[in-house]
């Protein structure tokens, strides 16, 4: 169940959010890329448009210089990461997200891990280091690079509240 104010602040969020989608991979092309190609599908089944897609290494400066440029974009209002965000040696996505946020949504990679351990892949579920905040009035989501777990953060979490996300940083904007 919702409350009124946040059923109001969802009729008050924009429609339609300018997506920036990068996959981080050692080894995928725009034509593997099936966790980028599912982000983008749900995406415009949501109304929502890409405005920029790449593909990255997983490789700290690189995953930062490129969160900083599409962050950067007037044209992105949101930043979708998929990959990089295990435990192991070369999983960097985390630590590059996180020291670029202004401010983090906690809340993000919690339910995310909570869904995660409650539909399907158990107690698997705190290797998984997703995580989201803003750049400025850019929405960052970083997501695991499975297309399990890119479903599940796009349609539990990621397109019911995108908008509503949208709405709180331009508010901003509007109140001065």
């Amino acid at each position: 169940m919702t409350s009124n104010s946040t059923e109001q602040h969802r009729r008050e969020a924009p429609a339609s959010v300018a997506c920036s989608i990068i996959t981080v991979s050692d080894t995928r092309t725009p034509e593997t890329d099936k966790s980028g190609q599912l982000i983008r599908e749900l995406l415009v089944a949501g109304g929502h448009t890409i405005a920029a897609y790449a593909i990255v290494k997983d490789d700290y400066v690189g995953i930062s210089a490129l969160l900083r440029e599409a962050a950067g974009n007037p044209l992105v209002e949101a930043v979708l990461l998929n990959g990089g965000t295990g435990i192991a040696g070369r999983d960097t996505t985390f630590e590059a997200v996180r020291d670029q946020l202004q401010k983090e949504m906690p809340g993000f990679g919690e339910i995310f891990r909570y869904l995660s351990f409650a539909e399907d892949i158990g107690s698997a579920a705190i290797l998984s280091r997703a995580i989201a905040g803003t750049i400025g009035a850019t929405a960052i989501f970083s997501m695991p690079g499975s297309t399990g777990a890119v479903r599940l953060a796009m349609t539990r979490l990621i397109v019911p509240e995108l908008g509503h996300v949208m709405r709180e940083l331009y508010k901003d904007k509007v109140d001065k």
